[in-house]
C-alpha cells in the first residue's frame, strides 16, 4: 500500500496533533471547574446529605439528563448561536472548544456524584460529630476520600473529549478529526486516516495511563 502522504504536508498533521491537543487541555480545565461544582452540587443537594433540597436537585438533575441526551455532534451545531456570541466563530479551535465544555461537563458532573457518593458514609458522620464545618467535611472529608474516583473521572473525560474533537472535524472544528475527514474520507486517502487514527490512539492510550498512575498514588493500599 502506497503510504506517501499526498497532498498533505507533514506540517499540516503537526498542527492538527497540536490543535486536538490545544482544544482537549482547554475544554478539559473549564470541564474540571464547572463540572466539579455541579457535580458537588448535585451531591450536596441530593437525599440524606447535607444540603439536601429535593427541588433543587431535581432541577439540575433534568438539565444534566437532557444535555448528555444530546449527541455531541448535534449539540455542536444547535448551540452555534452562543458559541458565534463568545468567541466570534464557530470554526476552528476556537469555535470547538465551548461545545465541548458544554458536552462534557454535564457527564463529567455525574461522575464527580458518584464518585463523591462512593465514599463511606460513616466517614462523614464520624466528621459531623466530631463538629466539623460543612466546608471542611466537603473539602477535607470528601474531597480525600474520593481522589481516587475523582481522578478516574478526569480519566474518563479526557478520554471522551479526545473523541469529541475527533468529531468536532465534521463542522470545521480543526484538529486530527478534520484532517481525517478532509483527506481521508473525502479524499480517499487511507494514509493519512491511518496516521490519524494512530495519533489518537497514542493519545487516549498516554491520558489513560496518566489517569491510572494516579488512581493506584491515592487509592489506598
Amino acid at each position: 500500500m502506497d503510504m506517501t502522504f499526498e497532498n498533505v504536508r507533514p506540517d499540516e498533521i503537526w498542527k492538527a496533533t497540536k490543535d486536538t491537543l490545544t482544544m482537549t487541555a482547554w475544554s478539559l480545565v473549564f470541564t474540571i471547574v464547572l463540572g466539579f461544582f455541579l457535580g458537588l452540587v448535585l451531591f450536596l443537594t441530593s437525599r440524606r446529605q447535607l444540603l439536601q433540597q429535593s427541588a433543587v436537585y431535581g432541577v439540575l438533575s433534568f438539565i444534566v439528563n437532557i444535555v448528555r441526551s444530546v449527541p455531541f455532534v448535534i449539540l455542536m451545531i444547535s448551540i452555534m448561536p452562543f458559541t458565534k456570541a463568545i468567541t466570534g466563530t464557530t470554526f476552528g479551535v476556537a469555535g470547538t472548544i465551548p461545545p465541548l465544555i458544554v458536552g462534557a461537563a454535564p457527564f463529567f458532573a455525574r461522575l464527580v456524584e458518584t464518585a463523591l457518593r462512593e465514599v463511606d458514609r460513616g466517614v462523614i458522620e464520624a466528621a459531623v460529630a466530631m463538629g466539623a464545618s460543612k466546608s471542611d467535611i466537603v473539602f477535607r472529608v470528601l474531597m480525600r476520600e474520593a481522589r481516587p474516583g475523582l481522578f478516574a473521572a478526569v480519566t474518563v473525560t479526557a478520554v471522551t473529549l479526545v473523541s469529541y474533537t475527533a468529531m468536532s472535524g465534521v463542522i470545521g472544528g480543526g484538529g486530527l478529526g478534520d484532517l481525517a475527514l478532509r483527506y481521508g474520507y473525502q479524499r480517499f486517502q487511507t494514509d493519512v486516516m491511518l496516521v490519524t487514527v494512530a495519533l489518537l490512539v497514542i493519545l487516549v492510550q498516554l491520558l489513560q495511563m496518566a489517569g491510572d498512575l494516579l488512581v493506584r498514588r491515592y487509592s489506598r493500599k
